[in-house]
């Protein structure tokens, strides 16, 4: 290219010269009466970096550089762009980095968050500097702070064991998302199951308002089933199995069929009693057999004495797998017997108890009652072990009677 020509980008010359008109003309600043009286703001927030390396990588410049052209489009549109920027500089990912560095966090952190800002201001984002976050300084946290405190003096903070992804490098706890092919994200550690005191968010409260207010949230259907699935929120019924005394493990295994009182509905042993909840109750009497978590607090109690060893050993192997893993579709499933009943509420019958990892202690009870032949996973289940398949619901075309090759979901 002939560089006398005068149209030659040189970057050195033209970018400093405007990055410095807009600093001096405070094109990028905002303050938050100008911003409420725009007749059309627009609020361009994209994720802030973590400061857990001496610099950004190519990675952020291209993430930043895509919401940057966004935002600057909608200045074009004449809109008014508020383009805060921010480090989330308190958190695991600078801890460990400083870790490796063999420095303090409390020393490391700010070398790192200057040399970032001197960066981004070097690529010329539309960021207003004025209105800047810092995770990991006390005038920010202290009100992350306070908010937690009026949060657990309205009750809605709780502390309680639950089953988590650990990884052992890193020393921390890792969300679903971090956790790939039943390693860790960052250093590639084998992701183990711990349970650990924690806190918690009552934010099941607030589920309903939470699903009511995606209907008004411009997002993809996809973005929004997501986040339905994350909400959670289930309607149906709890429903009791008495759990059988070790008296009756014997006549239950023989198959043989509950008569007199304990037919009519009457509790004729005081035992322990499993809550399940489904959404389902109307497949009640399909379900032939039961499932525990690994971790349920009654396995111990209601495993036969020939069939501790086998359930020990299962409840070990478990552990080692991430929720991740154990929620896979295509996992093939796995499972033990416990040797141990209870009786089906809606036929007075005896159904098996099972364990298996597919079954998650934190989500319902921690235990289902299976009806493989409606639900695709415990079908799979009653197939490769060779437990009873009963038809409930049939579909339109349908007989009740037709066998069942798969489960059936559908509409009866």
């Amino acid at each position: 290219m002939d560089k006398d020509r005068q149209d030659v980008y040189t970057p050195s010359e033209i970018e400093g010269k405007w990055q410095a008109a807009w600093e001096d003309r405070g094109t990028n600043s905002f303050t938050v009466e100008t911003f409420r009286t725009a007749q059309e703001p627009f609020y361009n927030l994209m994720m802030f970096p973590y400061p857990s390396a001496e610099g950004l990588h190519v990675g952020n410049i291209y993430a930043f550089t895509g919401a940057d052209v966004h935002g600057r489009y909608q200045r074009l549109t004449g809109k008014s762009v508020f383009e805060p920027i921010g480090f989330d500089a308190f958190g695991i990912h600078s801890e460990n980095f400083a870790l490796k560095q063999g420095v303090n966090p409390m020393d490391l952190t700010p070398k790192n968050v200057a040399n970032f800002t001197r960066q981004l201001r070097r690529i010329g984002g539309m960021f207003d500097w004025d209105h800047t976050v810092n995770t990991s300084a006390p005038e920010y946290y202290r009100w992350t702070q306070w908010i937690f405190l009026q949060l657990f003096k309205a009750g809605l903070a709780e502390r309680k064991e639950a089953p988590v992804n650990w990884c052992p490098d890193c020393m921390t706890v890792l969300a679903n998302e971090q956790v790939i092919n039943g390693l860790c994200e960052r250093c590639d550690t084998p992701v183990e199951q711990r349970r650990i005191a924690q806190w918690f968010f009552r934010i099941t409260d607030y589920a309903q308002r939470l699903l009511d207010n995606l209907k008004s949230i411009d997002w993809s259907e996809t973005t929004v089933k997501a986040q339905e699935n994350w909400i959670g929120r289930s309607e149906g019924a709890t429903l009791v199995f008495p759990v059988l005394p070790a008296g009756l493990q014997a006549v239950a295994s023989d198959g043989e069929s509950r008569e007199g009182p304990e037919a009519e509905g009457e509790k004729p042993f005081d035992g322990p009693l499993i809550p399940v909840f489904t959404t389902r109750p109307d497949t009640v009497f399909g379900a032939t057999y039961m499932v525990l978590a690994p971790e349920h607090p009654l396995v111990g109690e209601i495993t036969a004495p020939e069939r501790r060893a086998e359930v020990e050993a299962y409840q070990e192997e478990a552990a080692k797998l991430d929720l991740v893993a154990r929620q896979k579709v295509d996992k093939t499933k796995t499972g033990v017997f416990t040797g141990g009943y209870c009786l089906n509420p809606a036929t007075n019958q005896p159904i098996p108890i099972w364990i298996a990892d597919y079954v998650l202690i934190e989500y319902g009870t921690g235990a289902i009652m299976a009806v493989p032949g409606h639900d695709t996973r415990d079908f799979e289940f009653a197939e490769q072990f060779e437990l009873p398949i009963v038809r409930v619901v049939a579909g339109p075309e349908d007989e009740a009677e037709t066998p069942l090759e798969e489960a059936y979901v559908g509409p009866g």
